[in-house]
């Protein structure tokens, strides 16, 4: 009877503490036993849940993100029309687009600072508000003699970016779970491509090249007023749904971050551990190279196109949304295959090599005359230059573990806009003096520097090694319970008439 009552009371205790654990709420997710999200920071267990809403908050930022990311290109893929209803030069277009790259640099810092002191819900409400205010100021800004105007609501959606371009990983930490993380983070990552997509393609088929002044600016206030309506419902939507976290953490790296005392975590100390991070800072540099080779495409497309097919605008258009269409899909298959199997620098290093053959295929084959090979190549060009944008951010945040993922995400941007800017400039000038294969041939040596580098860096992978140790902490613990179960039936009680 005593054996009987031990063991039954055992399984109560099991159960209780089953309960205890996580409790379900109709349709969430509950991560299980094995899980490494079941530990604080003092080895007790912990409740951690994954909500149906998480599948919400990424798709919502992934399309305010869209939304942004579209006005970066919207100037630059109708360079020429633009030039001419507002009467300035090519280099002044560029930097329409190059204005995105110049804002992130000084404003990243202050904006990572926001993001930890008040949260992903008010960075995400300060961005919308300005992107939605920078597109009304563009409506505001069709007269050829109002280029200023329109340029100051171009600055204000490119401070916006600012808000946006580092948050994919830090939604994915705060509300995925370690086995969806990586995809979470590209979907993130997603919505910025997609803008830029829809950037090359839609503008050359709203604003056509007209000589009318009068029927272009008409063409043109059509573009603005649709992308306003669009930048307001979003702003009106992240007011209403947006969400700061989950109520319990997805993750025990997250349950260690929500651990941490604000009066212990410095933002200065952080960033300095940052930069004393041999590995990341590696990291910092190839990434900005390469996202700084595809800035450089992307703005100078149109040129490109037009010089060795006049007249080719919308198809210029289309080669560009061939580039991102095809790294989406290699974005989001390079996030799924890290969820997979964790091979973060095996994976960048493969996708940073071919990054560097699509580019010298692209710059070989642009002047042979033939479209259908333009956009082949291109595709090829964008499948593994643009899908290497997810794995920079994952490859930082196991790198740089447990520092704020904005922060690493921020400092990695800041990388990429300083050699965007660099980049853009210095080839439109190459191009302009040699043609576009010496501006591409300049692409691709700083491609193949920064795949060498990236062999060199040291794959550290901090994130996993604190899931692996949380999941150990917790086998032990579930072991000591029945290690406890079985010595009490193995060692029951001596009756006392046998004292």
């Amino acid at each position: 009877m005593i054996e009987k009552q031990a063991i039954g009371d055992t399984e109560q205790n099991e159960d209780e503490t089953k309960a205890d654990l996580v409790k379900l709420e109709g349709g969430d997710a509950v991560l299980n036993a094995e899980d490494p999200g079941q530990l604080d920071g003092h080895g007790a267990v912990q409740p951690t849940r994954l909500y149906k809403r998480r599948w919400m908050i990424v798709l919502l930022f992934s399309s305010y993100s869209l939304c942004n990311s579209f006005q970066w290109i919207q100037y630059g893929i109708i360079n020429n029309i633009f030039m001419k209803f507002y009467s300035v030069e090519a280099f002044t277009i560029d930097w329409m687009s190059m204005i995105y790259m110049l804002t992130y640099i000084p404003f990243i810092f202050p904006v990572t600072w926001l993001l930890d002191k008040k949260g992903l819900r008010v960075i995400a409400l300060v961005a919308t508000a300005l992107n939605c205010a920078g597109t009304w100021i563009k409506v505001a800004s069709v007269k050829p003699n109002l280029f200023a105007v329109t340029f100051l609501g171009q600055f204000c959606c490119s401070f916006a970016q600012v808000f946006i371009l580092g948050m994919p990983s830090r939604i994915a930490s705060v509300w995925f779970g370690s086995e969806e993380v990586s995809t979470a983070c590209s979907i993130g990552v997603f919505g910025s491509q997609l803008g830029i997509a829809i950037g090359f393609l839609v503008p050359p088929i709203l604003v056509p090249n007209v000589d009318d002044m009068d029927e272009l600016a008409h063409h043109i206030s059509v573009m603005f007023y649709i992308t306003a309506a669009v930048a307001t419902f979003l702003f009106i939507l992240v007011v209403c749904v947006f969400q700061e976290r989950p109520k319990l953490p997805p993750t025990q790296a997250q349950a260690t971050a929500r651990n941490i005392p604000p009066e212990q975590y410095s933002y200065s100390a952080s960033v300095l551990r940052l930069l004393r991070n041999r590995p990341f800072i590696l990291l910092i540099i190839t990434y900005g190279l390469n996202v700084g080779c595809f800035y450089a495409v992307g703005t100078l497309l149109n040129r490109m196109i037009t010089e060795h097919y006049p007249g080719e605008e919308v198809n210029a258009g289309r080669i560009g949304l061939t580039i991102v269409i095809a790294g989406m899909v290699g974005s989001l298959i390079c996030g799924i295959w890290l969820d997979k199997t964790k091979t973060y620098k095996q994976t960048t290093l493969a996708v940073y090599f071919m990054s560097l053959v699509g580019m010298i295929v692209y710059a070989a084959t642009l002047n042979l005359g033939h479209l259908w090979v333009v956009f082949i190549t291109a595709g090829a060009l964008g499948f593994f230059m643009t899908g290497y944008l997810p794995l920079g951010f994952e490859f930082a945040v196991e790198l740089t573990y447990p520092e704020c993922e904005g922060t690493s995400s921020g400092l990695l941007n800041c990388s990429a806009q300083v050699f965007g800017i660099i980049f853009t400039i210095s080839q439109g000038k190459i191009m302009d003096r040699f043609g576009t294969l010496a501006g591409n041939i300049f692409l691709c040596v700083f491609l193949l520097i920064g795949t060498v580098m990236t062999g060199l860096i040291k794959s550290d992978l901090r994130r996993q090694k604190a899931n692996m140790l949380a999941k150990a902490a917790v086998a032990k613990q579930m072991s000591g319970q029945d290690y406890g179960t079985t010595a009490l039936i193995s060692n029951p009680l001596t009756p006392p008439s046998q004292a």
